[in-house]
């Protein structure tokens, strides 16, 4: 055991199916890091309903019967500036107009329509969409570790005990069993022993960072217990405080060390979280630049703007602008001006519909 500020131990780490070995107590720290504030309570009586909520409930129940009369340009209103408190106000209207629930309905409809699966991100609980994403993350048709990170690592510590809660509610499970339960059979109990109330202490910032440093260079192989143990017990602000520190001293960020050949897939897998943990924007930016003109580039455009809207939507921009000259409206409008479908005619005005809903969204945030 070392001293305070490099204290260490052990059973650290799990290995996810076709994935490799990722920091346990890490995840753990990532899921559950301390409240920092409450999410917004919403007040759901009669009185808040208008009716402009319930001509956009129309404009919905038509969408979703077929009628092709319903107005676009109202339904990248609705889509596009609607605000999550507007948002809920719409659901409770819809199942009073009609008797059903909207949430189920864009869920039986979203697999085929590209529009539909928009709809779905943006009139969704963000805790609610976090917690599906993440289960889809764990029990898909492979462990998708990347997705899992960007939630438990861009999410603040209040969203993430929001999910938590959502997840148990709609599963019955705890995430923190769920994720044991795709490691190996060496795998231990995710753990963390953080004081979430203390300040940044930058002089223990300092000692961590040494401590990552003669982890990362001092023998043959990399020390991934001491690395994971001392990440797993430091809150996010305090490691962020690390992380510039080892810049400071080392002249480059931990990520970058840590993609070296001796830190095998523990070192891809870390450094990815530490990318989402610090510099989350550029993150986001550099996976639509490496999207672009890929199959899966609409979706990832659809997922990152609808999910990123009422956060760090506009910082994701500001990071592409400045790595690609062009904005994320322009990648939106040239993403879906293709037609990759034989049914030409309604695909590209659904692709027209969602690129317009993409695009009100950018401008509105």
């Amino acid at each position: 055991m070392g001293s305070a500020c490099c204290t260490v131990s052990s059973k650290l780490f799990c290995k996810f199916e076709g994935i490799g070995y990722v920091p346990s107590a890490l995840m753990r720290w990532m899921l559950f890091r301390p409240l920092n504030y409450p999410l917004p309570e919403m007040d759901g009586s009669s009185t808040q309903f208008s009716k402009k909520y319930e001509i956009d409930c129309q404009y919905l129940h038509h969408l979703l019967s077929g009628v092709h009369a319903t107005n676009p340009q109202s339904l990248v209103e609705i889509f596009a500036s609607r605000s999550l408190q507007e948002i809920r106000l719409i659901r409770q209207r819809y199942s009073s107009l009609y008797n059903q629930d909207l949430i189920h309905l864009l869920s039986n409809s979203r697999r085929d329509n590209i529009l539909y699966r928009l709809a779905y991100l943006r009139m969704r609980e963000p805790h609610e969409l976090d917690a599906e994403i993440i289960r889809d993350s764990l029990f898909g048709t492979r462990v998708d570790l990347n997705t899992l990170i960007e939630v438990v690592c861009t999410r603040n510590s209040a969203e993430l005990q929001a999910v938590k809660q959502a997840y148990r509610s709609r599963y019955n499970l705890d995430i923190e069993q769920d994720v044991s339960l795709k490691a190996s059979d060496s795998a231990l109990v995710l753990r963390s022993s953080r004081n979430f109330g203390a300040k940044v202490d930058t002089s223990m910032a300092m000692c961590d960072a040494k401590t990552l440093y003669e982890a990362m260079e001092s023998g043959k192989y990399v020390d991934q217990r001491t690395i994971t143990s001392l990440m797993s017990q430091r809150s996010t602000a305090q490691l962020n405080s690390v992380l510039v520190a080892y810049k400071q001293l080392y002249g480059h960020d931990l990520s970058k060390s840590l993609k070296r050949n001796k830190c095998g897939e523990f070192g891809k897998d870390l450094s990815i979280a530490i990318k989402c943990l610090q510099y989350p924007e550029k993150y986001f930016s550099k996976k639509l630049r490496k999207a672009t003109n890929n199959f899966d580039s609409r979706e990832a455009l659809i997922r990152i703007i609808a999910t990123r809207s009422d956060s760090d939507i506009k910082s994701i921009n500001n990071a592409f602008v400045a790595k690609t000259g062009s904005s994320l409206d322009n990648l939106v409008r040239r993403e879906f001006s293709a037609t990759r479908s034989r049914n030409s005619d309604g695909a590209d005005k659904i692709n027209k519909l969602v690129a317009e809903i993409l695009v009100g969204i950018l401008k509105c945030y």
